[in-house]
C-alpha cells in the first residue's frame, strides 16, 4: 500500500462559499450555487451558472492589488485560494522559497480579452492585459502574488487540469524533485465558455441532474482551489488533511468533445489510479464522480464505473450540482471536497436526482449521509478525452 504524500493546506472559492468553511457548510446544508448570470455581462442570462457573486473590484480590494495590477478574474479567485491554503499550511516566507507551484487553467484571462479587445488599438492603459490571456500569465501572476518563484508551471488539460496538475505535484514530490509544491486550479466564467458549450447544445436551462434518467446538460460554473503537498520528512509535526495514494490519466481518444461509450479512457484512469495506490477496488469507499449531467459523459462514467467496480459499487455522487461545471479548477474543488468527506466521514449528496438512468440503473448519494471513510477517488475528465483520477486516503495517525 502506498504511504501517499502529505497534504498540509487548503483553500477553496466556489460559487457556495469564498473559504473551506463556507463550502463545507453549504456542501452539509444542501445550499447550491447555481443562479442566473450577474457578474459575467452576457445576453445568456437565461442559462443557469455557478457564479461567485463578488465583482473583480472587490476581489482587488480583499487582496490588496495596486491600481495599476494586471489580475484577471481567474487570477484574483486564484489568489485567494491559494492564500487560504498556505495560511492553513502554516508556511513560513522561508518556506516559501522552496516551494513549487503548480496550477491548472483552461482559457487564462480571455476574460480580459473579451472586455477590452475593441480598445486595445487605440488605449496603451489596458494593454497590459493582452498577455493576461495566455494560461501561464494567470499562473504567473498567482504565483508572484504568493511569493512563490521557484518551480512554477502551467497545466492546460481542459477539464482534468487541476486534477492532473495535483497529480504532477504528488509524483515531483515522491521523485524527490521538491520538498513542497502548491497545486491546483482556477477558471472563471466568460463569454467564450458560456458561448461554446451553448453551441455544443450541452447547457442546461435549468439546474443540471447529475446522472439523472432525464439529465439536460450542464451548468457552467467558476471557481478557484488549491492544495499544499508535502514530504513527511518537511511537515514538521504540521497536522496532515489526508494523503493523495494514487493518481491515473489516460486518454481514449475517442472524440475531441465526447467520451466513449464505453467510459475506455475513464476506465483506465480509474485502474491506474488503483495500480499506484496499491490497493484492491473494495478498498474504496466512496467516488466523487465526474458527473457533468450530460448525456454523454455520465452515461460514459457509469459504464466505466461498472466495469471498474463489477457487481459491488462504491457510493458516488457528483457536487457539480452545487458548483456548476468548473472546467479547470473542477478536479482541484473536488479534491477539497473529497478531502472533506474523510475528514468528516459524510458523503454529500447528488442534487437535483429522480430517476435512474435506463441503461445502468445506478443511483447516487441523494442525501447528506455519513459513513467511516479510509479511500475516495475523484474523477476529472477533459476535451480531447484526457481522464484523471486521484485517490485520497484518511491520514494514519
Amino acid at each position: 500500500m502506498e504511504k501517499g504524500i502529505a497534504i498540509t493546506g487548503m483553500g477553496i472559492i466556489s460559487s457556495i462559499g469564498n473559504n473551506v468553511e463556507e463550502n463545507y457548510n453549504a456542501l452539509c446544508f444542501g445550499q447550491h450555487g447555481i443562479s442566473f448570470p450577474e457578474i459575467l455581462k452576457t445576453r445568456h442570462t437565461n442559462l443557469p451558472v455557478g457564479e461567485i457573486k463578488i465583482s473583480n473590484e472587490e476581489l482587488v480590494k480583499k487582496l490588496g492589488l495596486p491600481k495599476n495590477h494586471a489580475f484577471t478574474r481567474a487570477a484574483l479567485l486564484g489568489s485567494i485560494a491559494g492564500k487560504e491554503a498556505i495560511f492553513q499550511a502554516g508556511i513560513t516566507e522561508a518556506e516559501l522559497k522552496e516551494t513549487g507551484f503548480i496550477s491548472g487553467n483552461s482559457v487564462g484571462g480571455i476574460d480580459k480579452t473579451e472586455e477590452y479587445f475593441q480598445e486595445f488599438a487605440k488605449n496603451a492603459e489596458i494593454r497590459r492585459f493582452i498577455k493576461a490571456q495566455h494560461p501561464g500569465f494567470t499562473t504567473g501572476q498567482i504565483s508572484n502574488y504568493l511569493k512563490i518563484h521557484g518551480f512554477v508551471t502551467t497545466i492546460s488539460t481542459a477539464c482534468s487540469s487541476s486534477a492532473n496538475a495535483i497529480m504532477l505535484g504528488a509524483r515531483m514530490i515522491k521523485a524527490g524533485k521538491l520538498k513542497r509544491v502548491i497545486v491546483g486550479g482556477t477558471d472563471c466564467l466568460t463569454k467564450f465558455t458560456l458561448n461554446g458549450f451553448n453551441s455544443l447544445m450541452i447547457l442546461s436551462s435549468e439546474n443540471c441532474k447529475p446522472f439523472d434518467e432525464c439529465r439536460s446538460g450542464l451548468n457552467l460554473g467558476e471557481g478557484a482551489a488549491y492544495l499544499v503537498l508535502e514530504a513527511d520528512e518537511y511537515i514538521a509535526g504540521k497536522q496532515v488533511l489526508g494523503r493523495i495514494t494514487g493518481y491515473g490519466n489516460a486518454n481514449d481518444a475517442f472524440h475531441q468533445t465526447a467520451s466513449s461509450e464505453t467510459g475506455e479512457g475513464a476506465f483506465l484512469a480509474m485502474k491506474k489510479a488503483l495500480k499506484s495506490s496499491g490497493i484492491s477496488s473494495n478498498k474504496i469507499n466512496y467516488i466523487n464522480a465526474h458527473g457533468t449531467a450530460t448525456r454523454n459523459n455520465d452515461l460514459s462514467e457509469s459504464r466505466a464505473i461498472q466495469r471498474v467496480f463489477d457487481e459491488i459499487i462504491p457510493e458516488f455522487s457528483s457536487v457539480k450540482a452545487f458548483t456548476g461545471h468548473t472546467l479547470a479548477a473542477a478536479g482541484a474543488i473536488e479534491a477539497v471536497y473529497s478531502l472533506l468527506s474523510l475528514k468528516n466521514n459524510q458523503i454529500f449528496p447528488n442534487l437535483n436526482f429522480s430517476s435512474e438512468m435506463k441503461e445502468t440503473g445506478l443511483q447516487p448519494v441523494l442525501g447528506l449521509t455519513s459513513k467511516n471513510m479510509d479511500y475516495v477517488l475523484s474523477n476529472s475528465f477533459g476535451f480531447g478525452g484526457n481522464c484523471t483520477s486521484l485517490i485520497f486516503r484518511r491520514d494514519e495517525k
